[in-house]
């Protein structure tokens, strides 16, 4: 279960390998705080350091001993401080999602940071839904459907009387909104899990109580009809020959008079 909660945190930022670019990945609404990859750079002298997105907006410039001057779209939203020269962003939305670079200009032009920042929303809660269940006195075998906006899976989970196992193994799928479906067995139940980056939601069925209702509720409420129709029909019957049988003897009584 570790993996989910990594995935619950608000930002997460993937290691850049053998890339230069960072991946960092954002909550909608929420900040994220851009760090020089190169800070022994900025300990010499330079003219102007920088931050860009799309290498063509600039969101943040800093002359040698002048304070930093924060384009227009970023105004309010814009934190840099000089001690470090990270770039902090506040309540990002889609559209901020893209590259940002970090540039200082001395006797050199050196690049000192690049991130491909991606802003996603929170993903919506999964619906986890029995399609089936067929069971008997030592075996259980339901059919589940794991859905969420645009996708769904469905799985099959075979369960006896010690253990219960899932047909073909744990079940996953990437939606078409780069979301992640994740279905699961833990601890005696079943798990629908839908997840991107930044967040996570689930929904969770147990298993015994979906295993025993099927067979006791339908197969007592089934005897409990048929018992009401038969005594229903029984007694319709009795009344009607009892009527028969009065009227055949107040009319031999009759007779007799």
């Amino acid at each position: 279960m570790s993996i989910f909660l990594i995935l619950g945190l608000l930002v997460c930022i993937e290691s850049p390998g053998s890339s230069a670019v960072s991946r960092v990945f954002v909550l909608k609404g929420e900040d994220v705080r851009l760090d020089v990859q190169k800070p022994d750079l900025l300990k010499g002298d330079f003219h102007l350091f920088s931050w860009s997105f799309k290498s063509k907006y600039n969101v943040v410039q800093l002359f040698h001993n002048t304070e930093p001057i924060v384009s227009n779209n970023y105004t309010g939203r814009v934190e840099l401080p000089i001690r470090n020269y990270s770039l902090r962003l506040k309540n990002l939305q889609e559209a901020d999602s893209g590259f940002y670079t970090a540039e200082m200009i001395g006797d050199e032009k050196h690049t000192v940071a690049e991130y491909n920042v991606t802003v996603q929303e929170r993903v919506s809660p999964p619906v986890l839904t029995v399609g089936s269940v067929s069971s008997s006195s030592d075996s259980c075998n339901l059919t589940v459907t794991c859905s969420a906006q645009d996708s769904s899976i469905s799985s099959t989970v075979t369960c006896d009387t010690q253990t219960c196992s899932q047909e073909g193994g744990e079940r996953s799928e990437v939606t078409t909104s780069d979301t992640s479906l994740y279905v699961y067995l833990s601890s005696g139940s079943i798990y629908c899990n839908h997840s991107d980056q930044v967040s996570w939601s689930e929904d969770m069925k147990e298993i015994e109580p979906l295993c025993h209702q099927v067979p006791g509720s339908e197969r007592v409420s089934g005897i409990s009809a048929c018992l009401v129709k038969t005594v229903l029909l029984s007694v319709g019957l009795i009344i009607m020959v009892s009527a028969v049988i009065s009227v055949h003897l107040l009319d031999r009584r009759r007779k007799h008079e």
